[in-house]
């Protein structure tokens, strides 16, 4: 039994109770009794007793459920009619198919037992990382050996584009675990939120140590993600700690998600600041902020940068900070504030277009709709064109200043 217990990892206690409830069903088996039967174990010495329990009665009319008060006291000289009495019938031994009864109902309790036990101990390590081996697919999921049980990685929890091949080391974040019939179900994700916490946990001492902390993340598994850090100890650099020496606590991190870009800022209480950090690596001129929507002004040659590939450095950005983003350059701004004084164009007079033709407003996202951290996909304009404009459209500013 105690080789067992440290084989299984099952409580001693529980193989007492599984091997009690195994010899009970056998021994009603094999004697062909419904009466009220307790199987007593000694827990040192490992001898085995069959108690009977049975009413005491004046006359007896269900044997296998009764007894006469005189032979009851034989038992329990103090019992009394109406008391229940236990009475041993431990047979000599059991026969072929009760030994075999016993031996299964013994095998299925160890076995609901382990299964309890696996359960008890990955739900206590959900949100933690395990590593494991790729061991076969099923449909388009990957099953991971984790050693005591198989964990699941869906589809949907695996970073888009990423290959796994048989006998590849694997590592997850225990998301879930579920109880089937087949035993527990452990759920791993490698695109949630989560993992990327979990593995700066590994990689950086500051935060494993409580230094530093993790505020918020926003990821596009895969592609990019945002962490937002805050330092406990003024002494230490928050960022820099995370980025470690020539980057290389934040690069192994990036080879584990297969090359994803990651932008670590620091976390600030003052939203205007988070919100300008949270941008990077765009620089911001300017923000303002109106309950939950921001708008945030940029040089026209970060106008770009600060949208990102796709709108995707806004969208992040907007994960991150919680805020709806609006996204303008300087120059738009102008636009804006000379159109609502009634002076018209910043474009030079001289360079208009011929009559007939549509003008007066400045190239690439001038005119367009505000861009918020869901731009759609191409609202960027090309650094070259911002770059080229921003001689005319800054000293259109200039003269608004003046007026």
């Amino acid at each position: 039994m105690k080789a067992i217990e440290k084989e299984k990892g099952i409580n001693l206690e529980i193989l007492f109770e599984a091997l009690e409830a195994a010899l009970l069903s056998a021994y009603k088996r094999d004697f062909q009794t419904s009466g009220n039967v307790r199987v007593s174990i000694d827990r040192e010495t490992g001898e085995i007793k069959v108690f009977s329990q049975l009413r005491v009665v004046d006359e007896v009319k269900q044997p296998h459920l009764e007894v006469e008060l005189y032979e009851a006291r034989v038992y329990d000289p103090r019992c009394q009619v109406g008391d229940m009495v236990e009475i041993e019938v431990t047979p000599k031994e059991f026969g072929r198919i009760a030994a075999q009864t016993a031996k299964q109902v013994i095998i299925q309790r160890i076995r609901e037992a382990e299964r309890a036990q696996i359960y008890s101990d990955f739900l206590d390590r959900v949100g933690d990382i395990s590593n494991g081996t790729v061991r076969r697919f099923e449909q388009r999921n990957v099953i991971v050996d984790l050693g005591r049980v198989e964990g699941i990685l869906p589809t949907e929890e695996q970073i888009p584009f990423e290959r796994y091949r048989l006998n590849d080391r694997v590592k997850a974040v225990i998301m879930e675990v579920r109880k089937s019939s087949k035993g527990p179900q452990v759920i791993l994700s490698r695109s949630h939120v989560m993992f990327l916490k979990r593995l700066f946990e590994l990689e950086v001492p500051e935060i494993y140590d409580g230094i530093v902390e993790i505020k918020a993340v926003a990821r596009e598994p895969g592609s990019r993600a945002k962490l937002a850090v805050y330092s406990r100890n003024k002494d230490v650099d928050p960022v820099g700690s995370c980025v470690g020496p020539r980057g290389s606590r934040v690069q192994a991190i990036s080879n584990e998600l297969r090359g994803e870009k990651i932008d670590i800022i620091r976390w600030s209480e003052d939203p205007e600041e988070y919100l300008s950090n949270a941008l990077s690596p765009a620089k911001v001129v300017s923000v303002e902020i109106n309950d939950n929507e921001a708008l945030v002004i940029v040089p026209d040659n970060q106008l770009s940068l600060a949208i990102g590939k796709e709108g995707q450095n806004a969208r992040l950005a907007a994960k991150i900070t919680g805020f709806k983003i609006d996204i303008r350059s300087e120059s738009q701004i102008a636009q804006e504030r000379l159109s609502s004084l009634g002076l018209g164009s910043l474009v030079d007079q001289d360079s208009a277009p011929p009559a007939g033709e549509e003008g007066g407003e400045a190239a690439g996202t001038a005119g367009e709709e505000p861009l918020t951290g869901d731009a759609a996909a191409g609202a960027e304009s090309p650094p070259g064109e911002a770059a080229e404009e921003s001689g005319p459209e800054k000293a259109g500013a200039e003269e608004t200043e003046e007026m």
